[in-house]
């Protein structure tokens, strides 16, 4: 609504979901999760357990990849991209720093971004992908926030890779899946954000 002061009215202040005082640009293992606005199922269909990109699916896949091969010091662990969301393990490595596939003559050392920015140069640059195919130049893809968990034990991790290759079979009950109530496998055109307790898709490297 218009204030009247020629200004947007003013938002209401989103809680963080961020780990207060812990520094995000330190070498590590973290399980993210990036949805798509209003769990719309843009990115594939389910279809026998397995997940079916599209093509902006494939947008989102080769986005990812982009990321590793745009910053020295970040790699991919296991990954998939869902109907309408991804998961993916990334790993920040402060030692690769500098290890630039072609590094300059001269010039100051590569700075570590936060995984935040990291996130953030996915969603810039998935969301220019998706939109120049679907002709719609501006449009939000994906929900302003996203799912971070830090992965602190090799059990963990391991518990995590197996949660994201299974991902596609657990669809039906998964409370990302806007047909799950009513059970409908479908994923329209084209698991859970938080970590497990216990297609195409990415391979460790």
């Amino acid at each position: 609504m218009d204030t009247g002061s020629g200004k947007p009215p003013e938002r209401p202040k989103r809680r963080s979901i961020r780990l207060r005082e812990y520094d995000y640009s330190r070498s590590g293992a973290y399980f993210v999760t990036v949805c798509v606005v209003n769990r719309e199922c843009l990115l594939g269909e389910i279809a026998g357990g397995a997940m079916l990109m599209n093509r902006y699916g494939l947008a989102a896949a080769l986005t990812l990849e982009w990321l590793k091969d745009q910053y020295a010091y970040v790699d991919l662990d296991e990954w998939i991209v869902m109907p309408n969301h991804i998961h993916a393990i990334i790993l920040i490595n402060r030692e690769d720093v500098g290890a630039v596939r072609e590094p300059p003559v001269q010039g100051p050392q590569e700075k570590i971004k936060p995984l935040g920015s990291l996130i953030g140069a996915f969603k810039t640059v998935s969301s220019k992908r998706i939109n120049q195919m679907r002709g719609t130049p501006g449009t939000m893809v994906w929900q302003r926030n996203y799912y971070e968990h830090v992965i602190r034990s090799e059990n963990e991790l391991e518990s995590i890779r197996s949660y994201i290759c299974h991902n596609p079979q657990g669809w039906l009950s998964d409370p990302e899946n806007p047909h799950a109530r009513s059970g409908s496998e479908g994923g329209g055109t084209g698991g859970s954000r938080t970590a497990p307790t216990g297609v195409q898709r990415g391979r460790r490297r």
